[in-house]
């Protein structure tokens, strides 16, 4: 690997990737982050380790990220050979957070030993992580620490989250790939087995799901193929889909969650006239909402993924849409819009596309229909819906971010995600129920997921999926809501904890060595 430590640091990353969903080959990938701590200890200066650093993360981020090139297959405005393109490009990017963890770990400690180093690391790598989920808006997919997430029924390692949080687990991650090359290097077969039969153990054993809650759900996947979401001549055909799943109950009292993407129509009043003439039910917004209330029954409330506009004065002077909102209601049984909550970490060049004024005139233009950007929300709010518990919502790919999914000030009861994983292909929705299952553990909050295409779940609050609608199914899940446990520490302190223990592993890293050092010396 030294004689070309470029192309050993592409195939590390690859095989690092291959841990993540729907693989899930999390061995490899401890064995291949092992490759990695070896090949960075190693490195000769600090340009070395830079770029070690770099060619692992960019094609470890590249693999991973394969998803996004999909996207580019549901639109017409740009040829889909450029999604493969965006992807690589996007990664020469994320690869700087890599990079500079492995560069740290160099200039901090080159000379410790390879345990030591380890630490350091790992301590870096917490830190630089954290850094990507958040500098310009942030891309934490995916953190290293998905690796650790064991099988559906069990937490695996990731049990250890509500105690530290998902970009600490990525350090621990490091401190494993780092313990197997220690193991490597001593040359004993016990010193490699022994520890991985209690981690293989941790990673596959389930775990008993926790009792019920009072609260009743209808949860709705109702398939609607990406190719047809925005199809007028469809609409009708799939909210009869979705109505003949939701199953009118007139005298249960349930929640319940349809999808984003879900409801074409505008159901808010006050648009221009215009706008009311594209509803699949005439040009009036309140028959559109009985009718749904009618649908739920009386006694329930429906959470769905709706798209809101903003209306005002255009630079034409005309009055009309000037931006949008990726929005979920809560309405009532009666067809009454009780909540509101806006979208609030908006995804570039999906949503809205970022320096507009430039890119445009360039031939570049947003992945989604419509001409107009999105306006994001205030983040994460609290919906009380009273008897049918307090709601916290996060749409699509917010789940995601770390941190950032409930308001700390008015803890919910559960997290509604409602999304649509149709442009994700086949890696993105098993990695994206994945990170759900992981704010899950960290918040100690149940998630349910309600998705277009799939793969919808009612996740516990230890992260167990306790049941689910495979991709390309139409189907519902029908239950009682998981309770939530007491908040955890990262709940409480947030990434405050996330950069102790960053603190905590490099002081170990830096500090151990010296205090052996020192007492060898005096014995």
């Amino acid at each position: 690997m030294q004689r070309r430590p470029a192309f050993a640091a592409v195939a590390l990353g690859l095989s690092a990737a291959c841990a993540y969903p729907p693989l899930h080959l999390w061995p490899l990938g401890l064995a291949a982050l092992a490759g990695f701590v070896w090949l960075l200890h190693t490195a000769p200066t600090w340009r070395s380790a830079l770029w070690r650093g770099w060619w692992f993360g960019w094609a470890h981020l590249t693999l991973a990220n394969n998803w996004i090139a999909t996207a580019f297959t549901h639109q017409a405005k740009m040829p889909e050979v450029l999604g493969w393109a965006a992807v690589p490009l996007l990664c020469i990017y994320l690869a700087l957070y890599p990079a500079l963890a492995a560069l740290a770990a160099h200039l901090v400690a080159r000379r410790q030993p390879l345990w030591a180093f380890g630490f350091v690391l790992a301590g870096a790598w917490i830190v630089t992580e954290w850094l990507r989920g958040w500098v310009f808006t942030g891309y934490p997919w995916p953190p290293l620490g998905l690796i650790l997430l064991g099988s559906w029924d069990t937490p695996g390692l990731a049990r250890l989250l509500p105690w530290m949080g998902t970009y600490a687990l990525s350090g621990v991650a490091v401190l494993l790939g780092c313990g197997v090359l220690v193991a490597i290097t001593r040359r004993r077969a016990t010193d490699l087995i022994v520890p991985l039969v209690p981690l293989a153990a941790i990673m596959l054993v389930p775990v008993t799901p926790s009792t019920d809650s009072e609260l009743r759900f209808t949860l709705v996947q109702p398939y609607l193929p990406q190719s047809e979401i925005n199809d007028p001549s469809k609409f009708e055909e799939h909210f009869a889909r979705i109505a003949a799943l939701t199953n009118p109950g007139r005298d249960v009292s349930r929640i319940v969650l349809w999808p984003e993407s879900a409801i074409p129509d505008y159901l808010e009043d006050g648009y221009p006239e215009r706008f009311y003439q594209q509803m699949t039910v005439g040009a009036d917004p309140e028959f559109a909402r009985k009718r749904i209330g009618g649908i739920i029954g009386p006694q329930s409330t429906l959470l769905s993924g709706v798209v809101n506009l903003n209306i005002g004065t255009r630079e034409d002077g005309s009055l009309g849409a000037v931006s949008a909102r990726n929005s979920v209601i809560a309405l009532n049984g009666e067809g009454e819009i009780e909540h509101q909550y806006a979208k609030a970490h908006l995804v570039p060049y999906g949503e809205y596309l970022p320096m507009r004024t430039i890119l445009e005139p360039l031939g570049l233009s947003r992945l989604v229909a419509g001409a107009i950007d999105y306006e994001p929300g205030p983040g994460p709010r609290t919906l009380d819906l009273g008897v049918h518990g307090k709601a916290g919502i996060q749409i699509c790919y917010e789940i995601v971010f770390s941190g950032a999914v409930a308001d700390k000030a008015d803890r919910p009861d559960y997290i509604f995600n409602p999304s649509n994983d149709g442009w994700f292909g086949t890696w993105g929705p098993p990695q994206h129920l994945a990170q759900a299952r992981m704010r899950a553990l960290e918040e100690g909050l149940p998630v349910l997921r309600s998705t277009t295409t799939g793969i919808s779940a009612v996740i516990d609050a230890n992260g167990i999926v306790r049941g689910s609608i495979a991709r390309g199914k139409a189907d519902k899940l029908e239950g009682f809501v998981p309770p939530a446990h007491a908040p955890t520490l990262f709940a409480r302190l947030g990434h405050w904890l996330t950069l102790g223990w960053a603190l905590v592993l490099i002081a170990l890293g830096i500090a151990v060595p010296r205090v052996l050092a020192l007492t060898r010396a005096r014995g």
